[in-house]
């Protein structure tokens, strides 16, 4: 007795086809970001096909309301009116049953028997009886569209290369799916980038970090710009020192944007605000149970700002057994979140700050060696507001204008008075005791302008007058100096000038600025008096005070 027939069987693969088609799945289930380049990816996915199922056409059509629309198409028979096809489905009962059972079906001239005809009628001239299949694309329970598959023969799809293409039809199935997911993450995405960046924008207003970075204009300030810009393009590790308000955090971010990460996220941890047992959750995250009350796993600072900047500030308070974690991560990339043996790496640029001497806290066992090497491969060191003071009533007007942006009223102006009275001040805080100075003076200033009143009114906030130039020597004129003996030779006009200006700056300690300065004492402006004290051959202030024995 003869043996049954075989089913029809695809013909075997050419070399490499199922690998090439894997790799577009792939490509297709991951890579997908647009529309676009998923619809790229699913042509490039039915080119793969072609070489295990033959047809003329093959075209993946996409389910939109009771229509079905050709997304993408392959083959001899792909055309611009192939593409631009549309099928409505109350008129093909055929594939619309096909489409509710959920299986691929073959069709054959018989199959078409309810008058629906081809779904390509009127677009391809086809012979009755041609090869033609239709495969429903679902994933997760949703109908998608479907894939069809013509061929210009007689004849019937064999059994075995239905089940293949019915088995592909759920990978691109997938593939359409999450490549909708991710385009609707990415938008998500998108809106929340702008979300922060309208968050920012109210409260630091509309200057980025890196356009206030480069507005500073004193030579100390440029320097720290010129390194900026230099160390952006790379992904080596910064540490930022200085003191405390100096903009530390502005030059950091500043860096950020100036990077090719810009549109990455930049994550912000101040290693000194959260208690030693919260810290490793906060960087490195934890997975549920790891501690009493991790109730859910929770992603840390490295894994959020995976692609991205992490930015460390006061990283010498830093608990010491987490030190040795922190370098494991900049030098491998890599670590464990709490609770976990699970390896996670990430990509992370990473610039650390600090107000404390580092090397310092290294030879007191404080801070690993180590790590600090790590950490300082590209020092920038930020000065002292008062180490430029050329440019601190600059600052002052720029904050003067956010801050009237932000109230919505027209910016305060400094007088005269009041920004002699910023230049002089010590600022012990830096930048961030001028803005706080600024903002309490904003709330007390009454009509248009600042003067020295509102800013001195909290004691502390600058300092006040010396001591010896009290209210009523600045009401008076400064004492003349004393007279010669009767009998000896008179005083000339410029020896009794030079007395009067020597004695004004011993009653000042040499200061000529500000609030109870030699210039005020003396009601003339500070460059008519500095002009004549080098005619007088007094020098500047600071000679003045090296000659008095002053500070």
């Amino acid at each position: 007795m003869p043996a049954p027939p075989r089913p029809n069987r695809p013909a075997a693969p050419a070399d490499g086809a199922v690998d090439d088609l894997a790799r577009q799945l792939q490509q297709a289930l991951v890579a997908g970001t647009s529309r676009e380049e998923v619809n790229e990816l699913l042509a490039g996915a039915l080119a793969a096909l072609a070489h295990l199922l033959p047809f003329d056409l093959a075209a993946i059509l996409e389910l939109d309301g009771d229509e079905l629309a050709v997304r993408v198409a392959h083959g001899p028979l792909d055309s611009d009116k192939v593409r631009r096809h549309r099928l409505k489905l109350a008129d093909f009962p055929s594939v619309r049953r096909a489409l509710k059972e959920g299986r691929a079906v073959r069709f054959a001239e018989h199959d078409h028997a309810d008058g629906d005809g081809d779904p390509y009628d009127g677009i391809l001239d086809l012979p009755h009886g041609h090869h033609c299949m239709v495969v429903p694309l679902a994933a997760r329970e949703t109908l998608l569209g479907a894939m069809t598959f013509d061929r210009a023969q007689c004849g019937n799809y064999a059994p075995g290369m239905v089940e293949l293409a019915e088995i592909f039809g759920r990978l691109l199935a997938l593939a359409m799916s999450f490549g909708e997911q991710t385009r609707a993450l990415t938008l998500l995405r998108e809106q929340l980038v702008e979300g922060q960046r309208l968050l920012r924008e109210a409260v630091e207003g509309p200057t980025s970090a890196g356009a206030k970075l480069a507005a500073c204009t004193s030579a100390p300030m440029q320097r720290v710009v010129e390194l900026a810009r230099k160390v952006a393009g790379s992904t080596m590790p910064v540490l930022l020192t200085g003191e405390t308000g100096t903009g530390k955090e502005i030059c950091a971010r500043a860096i950020h944007e100036w990077s090719p990460r810009a549109e990455q996220p930049l994550v912000s941890l101040n290693c000194a605000a959260l208690p030693a047992g919260t810290v490793e959750s906060e960087l490195f995250g934890h997975v549920k149970g790891a501690y009493s009350g991790a109730v859910h796993d929770r992603l840390g600072r490295f894994q959020v700002a995976n692609g991205g900047t992490l930015f460390l500030d006061e990283v010498g308070d830093l608990p010491l057994e987490l030190q040795a974690k922190l370098l494991r991560v900049l030098q491998e990339g890599c670590f464990e979140p709490v609770g976990s043996d699970r390896t996670v790496k990430v990509d992370v640029r990473v610039i650390a700050a600090t107000n404390a001497d580092l090397q310092q806290a290294v030879a007191a066992k404080r801070f690993r060696e180590d790590l600090y090497w790590r950490l300082a491969v590209f020092p920038i060191e930020l000065p002292p507001l008062r180490e430029r003071r050329d440019e601190v009533v600059a600052l002052a007007q720029r904050h003067l204008a956010e801050l009237a942006r932000r109230n919505g009223r027209a910016p305060l102006q400094l007088t005269e008075a009041a920004q002699r009275a910023l230049q002089a001040a010590p600022w012990r805080g830096n930048v961030r005791e001028l803005l706080n100075v600024l903002e309490r003076a904003t709330l007390l200033a009454s009509g248009g302008a600042i003067d020295v009143a509102e800013l001195l009114l909290e004691r502390g906030a600058l300092p006040p007058a010396p001591p010896s130039a009290t209210a009523t020597e600045r009401a008076a004129p400064a004492a003349p100096a004393a007279l010669p003996p009767i009998g000896s030779a008179p005083l000339t006009l410029e020896a009794a000038e030079r007395l009067h200006i020597e004695q004004t700056l011993a009653r000042t300690g040499g200061r000529i600025y500000g609030e109870g300065g030699a210039a005020q004492l003396l009601d003339v402006p500070p460059s008519t008096l500095r002009s004549r004290m080098e005619k007088l051959g007094l020098g500047g202030a600071r000679d003045f005070q090296k000659r008095s024995g002053g500070a």
